[in-house]
């Protein structure tokens, strides 16, 4: 169905709809191509409005601040449903319970807490991205973890049907859910613990003097790349691999933090995932450990073509394989 059929289909939507919009402005890594429809919701009834009307058969997307997306060369099909805005990133705060909605950015999550005088969510002042992002992926940083003080989430499902689900039924484990993945969580309810302020903002502060000292934030970047194995850590084990500084086209593997990608010179998205599943495949032809994904590839490839995982090959198969052009 074309954009334009959508959007017919969609009178009486509060919200923002854009036909084939390009996609790389709003995302971290400033790469990837358009949406064939870009939907913002102005509230959380707009978004079930949304959902309702939309065709069974119609592929549903969800993006929100895009820190942690890679979206691929020939853009998302379908409607792609950017959480943003007031009317989805509110906060309320009753004693030690801090109700927010998905679309806060997580740094401005923390402030609100800061402001509340709650601990345990310091944290939130290190991740570059939103409280949706944070639930699906049971987003960490500093020793904490979403999951740690969280009570419930509320989530629409495909057609548009509002759940609540508690912090066991989210089925969390590290940087993952059990959640259903057609759900679209909306907002959450958060315990905290009362602390002096100071002693919150010395937190913040800490959080923020370990970023700007160990990771490349100021750059084009997703975050953290791949996902740490049980008792490892991915940046060693890249390192390891002599991936440091790597580079594909304009896509480069950071010196500062080497599990960090950067669009270093006008990188497609082609160039930053096959940078990628090359450092998966030499970590796994060096140590023998398949790294996961953490940042999230989405849509279709473009011209330039597929990238197989782990360049399609084993670890045998690597030794034996020609390089892609690097520097």
């Amino acid at each position: 169905m074309r954009a334009h059929e959508l959007e017919g289909l969609l009178e009486g939507f509060r919200g923002r709809l854009k036909a084939n919009e390009p996609l790389a402005p709003i995302v971290w890594l400033r790469a990837g191509g358009p949406a064939d429809l870009l939907a913002m919701p102005a509230d959380v009834d707009d978004l079930a409005f949304l959902l309702k009307a939309l065709p069974e058969e119609v592929p549903v997307t969800v993006i929100g601040l895009g820190s942690n997306l890679l979206i691929r060369d020939g853009g998302i099909e379908g409607v792609v449903i950017r959480l943003s805005g007031k009317g989805l990133g509110k906060i309320e705060v009753d004693g030690d319970l801090i109700r927010v909605g998905t679309a806060l950015p997580d740094k401005l999550f923390a402030k609100a807490a800061l402001d509340a005088g709650l601990g345990g969510f310091a944290f939130y002042h290190g991740i570059p991205g939103g409280l949706g992002g944070a639930l699906r992926m049971n987003a960490g940083a500093n020793g904490g973890e979403t999951c740690d003080r969280l009570i419930e989430v509320v989530a629409l499902d495909r057609q548009g049907n509002r759940h609540v689900l508690t912090r066991a039924e989210m089925g969390y484990s590290y940087r993952h859910s059990d959640a259903p993945k057609d759900l679209i969580f909306v907002e959450a309810l958060f315990r905290g613990e009362r602390r002096p302020e100071d002693a919150i903002r010395a937190e913040m502060d800490a959080v923020q003097k370990h970023r700007e000292e160990a990771q490349p934030i100021k750059t084009r970047t997703g975050g953290s790349t791949f996902k740490n194995p049980p008792g490892q850590r991915a940046w060693e084990l890249i390192d390891a691999a002599g991936c440091r500084g790597l580079r594909i086209g304009g896509a480069r593997v950071s010196e500062m933090h080497c599990n960090f990608l950067i669009n270093e010179d006008d990188a497609s998205a082609y160039d930053l995932e096959l940078l990628g599943e090359t450092v998966r495949a030499r970590v796994l032809a060096h140590s023998g450990v398949r790294l996961d994904w953490e940042v999230r590839r989405l849509g279709r490839f473009g011209e330039t073509g597929e990238v197989e995982p782990f360049l399609g090959a084993g670890v045998g198969a690597f030794q034996r394989i020609a390089d892609p052009p690097l520097s």
